[in-house]
């Protein structure tokens, strides 16, 4: 990786400062006026807007109409560092992303109130890197280290707003007057701009809103699931025709495979990637995935592509390495087969949000009492939890642009709420019988199930977006032996 300057200035008062360490001590003059000419025109023209753009105005009115009268600061965030002057990938915050489609470092969003009612949109983003002090070839951040910007006049055309540069916004909001409300955790220059202006509290209330928003998903945001859940389908099917090299090298193999489909069809993959073989199954995030493969093991693979529009599937299933499940594997993937099925059935309009939760526990009660596991009835088991040894998490969550999407929702309105068209949640039943578990017979021990699916709650029930990779044990191993030739 070629060495970066760092710059003094980003605004272009003065020149930009070298490179403690660079093999260039400084810029002559008659270099820095040959960098500025030169340059063909490549603004960009006749944009056309991003295919949400409809969607976020929609979603900023529905902001504004709840904070009538306030300012409104939403920012996208910035770079943070890995090590010494090497970044972590940019990932704009969710709430930035979902108002306006945009995924810019640094950027901005600001609802202006324009009176008791309503609100002016602008979006504050850094320009094109100037030509004129340097900034495009010597600060670490130009356009030549790192890629070209959009110019704030492109942005206007592709996001549907007023765009302005965000180097002018700080204070701007220091000298703002009346209520204010931001999304805090993202930018701290934002956040001490506005430090005698905000309370954690009014802050915290927005914050919950937007999240709320995002419960009901528009058609979209649908649309990007699915596009999410298809390539992670195509994902799985790339892992089973590798399992032979996994085999031979280790659980990354299986890692880096869905990786590669993650980074082509879409931005990335939508959270670390649980390849877990073996007892690590039985480790609910498993992410390391430095453990070998084993054939006669089972393959717990629990992974989500994210779109370029930053919306994730979040899929598992349960493998047999070899390709067919021993007697007691299948067992025990059948009972967590049969509770998705009743969890996924109890996913419809008008439910109550905790209703395909408290179906599938129920059905992986009965089997642990059935096989003499824990001592029943049934409902004393669920009553005092006890079946939550071997069960640990919830069924499932909410689903979007984040993993856990909508996760600082009210309670009220998520997990006492009510199923709605437009919904997406997952359902994730598990069985985990960890290696140590003195209280289960010894061959179950190690042994660890999960099945997952990104169900959409529809008008007169639900559809299972991810229905492409089969569930039952058998479907299991016919489309493995299919893949594998």
């Amino acid at each position: 990786m070629t060495e970066q300057p760092a710059p003094e200035n980003p605004e272009g008062d003065e020149p930009i400062k070298q490179r403690k360490n660079g093999l260039y001590p400084a810029v002559s003059d008659e270099l820095a006026d040959n960098m500025k000419s030169g340059w063909a025109d490549t603004e960009l023209r006749d944009l056309q807007p991003i295919p949400q753009a409809a969607e976020t105005a929609r979603r900023r009115a529905e902001l504004s109409a709840r904070f009538p009268g306030e300012r409104l600061v939403i920012p996208a965030g910035n770079l943070k560092t890995r090590s010494n002057d090497t970044e972590y990938a940019f990932r704009a915050s969710t709430e930035y992303v979902y108002l306006t489609g945009d995924q810019t470092q640094d950027g901005v969003l600001v609802l202006e109130p324009t009176g008791a009612e309503g609100h002016e949109a602008t979006i504050y983003l850094l320009p094109r890197s100037d030509r004129e002090n340097g900034e495009f070839w010597l600060d670490g951040q130009g356009e030549l280290w790192v890629g070209r910007r959009h110019s704030l006049t492109e942005a206007e055309q592709l996001l549907g707003l007023p765009a302005k540069d965000v180097r002018e916004l700080t204070d701007a909001l220091r000298e703002a007057t009346g209520p204010v409300r931001a999304v805090r955790g993202h930018d701290a220059g934002v956040e001490t701009a506005l430090t005698d202006k905000v309370t954690a509290e009014r802050d915290e209330e927005l914050r919950v809103f937007i999240s709320e928003q995002r419960l009901v998903k528009d058609a979209f945001e649908i649309g990007e699931l699915q596009k999410a859940v298809d390539s992670t389908v195509r994902g799985f099917e790339d892992v089973v025709k590798v399992l032979d090299k996994a085999q031979a090298t280790s659980e990354r193999y299986i890692e880096g495979t869905f990786f590669l489909r993650a980074r082509v069809e879409g931005n990335d993959i939508g959270y670390g990637s649980i390849c877990a073989s073996g007892p690590h199954a039985t480790t609910l995030h498993w992410v390391r995935n430095d453990g070998p493969v084993r054939s006669g093991d089972l393959l717990l693979l629990d992974a989500g592509v994210e779109t370029h529009t930053l919306y994730t599937a979040d899929v598992t299933r349960t493998l047999p390495v070899n390709g067919a499940y021993t007697e007691l594997q299948r067992k025990i993937y059948d009972a967590v087969y049969e509770a998705q099925e009743a969890g996924i059935a109890a996913v419809k309009p008008g439910a109550k949000y905790r209703d395909f939760h408290d179906a599938a526990q129920r059905v992986l009660a009965e089997k642990l009492v059935e096989w003499g596991l824990v001592e029943g009835p049934v409902e004393r088991v669920l009553e005092l939890g006890l079946q939550r040894r071997w069960t640990l998490h919830g069924t499932g969550h909410m689903l979007g642009l984040d993993v856990h999407d909508c996760a600082v929702a009210r309670t009220e309105t998520y997990v006492d709420g009510v199923l709605e068209p437009g919904m997406v949640l997952t359902v994730e039943p598990g069985l985990y019988f960890q290696a140590d578990d003195l209280s289960v017979p010894e061959e179950y021990r190690g042994i660890g199930v999960r099945i997952e699916d990104d169900i959409l709650v529809t008008e007169d029930g639900n559809r299972n977006l991810s229905a492409g990779l089969p569930r039952a044990s058998a479907e299991v191993e016919a489309w493995m032996a299919a893949l594998q030739g």
